[in-house]
């Protein structure tokens, strides 16, 4: 990690940029792979398996053998621990989904009420490459379920051929039933477009690499998306009541997802971020993944700033993905938090817990993407649809401002809708 003491505007500037990438080349792959699917649907998908994951697939849907077999293999102790995860995920996520209210009378005779209504089909998009994360699985089945969506279609890569079996036995306990072997851009594709064995959805989530988040970018034009989640990324905020052996080790735990992610460590102690990089080396040496965390680690930042406001202020500028504050008044510092996608505060608050089981989502915005989007919830997978009802009288109480409005925008076919009525309604009073 490069150190930068006390930087300048300029310094800092190049500080907080993310890793670049050739994103132009990315693009035009991407198009290219959303188009053979378009056009050829299956036998795409198949192709794409072969090509991407070395798979040779005699069909794309995961049968119900496939899901009995994983579920016999998933050890009991697994099994323990995804249920765990289950719960709290659950319990988290189903306080989020707010109530259907009584209608509300705005004006005399007006009366307005919203209610919540699930989201129709969606379709998960789960990661398997080098590594298959199937806490996603829980992440998005769980508040799919929560909101009542009718259709769960979940596409995640079948290395070899197979999906891994702790995938599908999350699914199964989400209650998935609809699992396709097919990942990366081309998974978006078919979800988007649908093909001959895979539907259609009305919205797609989950995280990917850049492949995939440039894919749901590119389609989120016909088809929703729940946000830009790429590439994984943690910010960690640390001063001398730190303990820079779990400093370190967070940072290693976004480094080893790959060498595009990035972490960010900024301290106000010297000696802090001197004792955490050297904690790093120690641990880097014995991590199985240490490839991929070195190779996220040279693009990454360590900022030495004068105090902890400056601090919040550069996280805010940052908006990481993951913010994990350890500090003296941890609580202080969560409260001037405006940019982020998940804070975890205090020393024991390790990002891994959000990863998998304190209950809250892992699915968030990536690339500074947080100033605008909120992380995954049962909210998005809801939509909230707004009725009004009118009486006779509640027309004629907000007709004269809504004719007056009309006129003035140069509307007059809106103008009539209510002059006709309000005429109506004093014929029939008079009568």
């Amino acid at each position: 990690m490069k150190v930068i003491k006390f930087p300048n505007r300029g310094e800092l500037t190049e500080a907080l940029q993310r890793p670049a990438f050739d994103t132009e080349g990315i693009d035009t792959r991407v198009r290219a792979i959303l188009s053979a699917v378009r056009t050829e649907g299956d036998a795409a998908l198949v192709r794409f398996a072969a090509e991407f994951d070395g798979a040779e697939l005699d069909q794309l849907t995961v049968t119900e053998e496939e899901f009995e077999t994983a579920e016999a293999r998933v050890p009991a102790e697994l099994k323990a621990a995804i249920n765990v995860a289950r719960t709290n995920i659950e319990r988290f996520h189903a306080a989020q989904l707010d109530a259907d209210h009584d209608p509300i009378e705005t004006s005399p005779g007006v009366e307005c009420w919203r209610r919540t209504v699930a989201i129709e089909r969606v379709g998960l998009y789960v990661p398997g490459g080098t590594a298959p994360l199937f806490s996603t699985v829980l992440m998005l089945g769980v508040p799919a379920a929560i909101a009542g969506c009718s259709e769960v279609v979940l596409c995640t890569p079948a290395p070899g051929g197979a999906v891994a079996d702790a995938t599908l036995y999350a699914a199964r306990l989400c209650g998935i039933t609809k699992v396709f072997k097919a990942g990366g851009a081309q998974a978006i594709a078919a979800m988007a477009f649908g093909t001959e064995s895979v539907p259609k959805v009305d919205k797609i989530f989950g995280p990917g690499n850049q492949w995939v988040t440039r894919a749901k970018q590119i389609v989120s034009v016909e088809t929703a998306i729940d946000m830009p989640a790429g590439p994984s990324e943690v910010a960690v905020v640390a001063d001398e009541t730190c303990v820079p052996r779990f400093v370190a080790a967070d940072l290693l735990s976004q480094a080893e997802h790959g060498g595009d992610s990035q972490v960010l460590l900024i301290s106000t102690s010297e000696s802090v971020i001197a004792e955490t990089l050297a904690e790093v080396e120690v641990q880097l040496a014995d991590l199985p993944r240490h490839a991929a965390a070195r190779a996220a680690l040279a693009a990454s930042r360590a900022i030495v700033v004068r105090d902890a406001a400056e601090a919040m202020t550069l996280i805010n500028q940052y908006a990481p993905e993951h913010l994990i504050l350890a500090l003296a008044d941890s609580d202080a510092a969560a409260s001037m938090v405006v940019n982020a996608g998940s804070v975890f505060i205090g020393n024991y608050s390790c990002e891994s817990a959000g990863d998998y089981a304190s209950g809250t989502n892992h699915t968030l915005p990536t690339g500074g993407h947080a100033r605008a989007y909120s992380g995954v919830s049962a909210d998005s997978f809801v939509r909230k649809i707004t009725f009004q009802r009118l009486s006779p009288d509640g027309l004629r109480s907000i007709g004269p401002a809504i004719e007056a409005m009309a006129a003035a925008e140069g509307l007059e076919a809106h103008r009539r809708a209510v002059a006709i009525r309000t005429k109506e309604a004093a014929n029939e009073l008079s009568a």
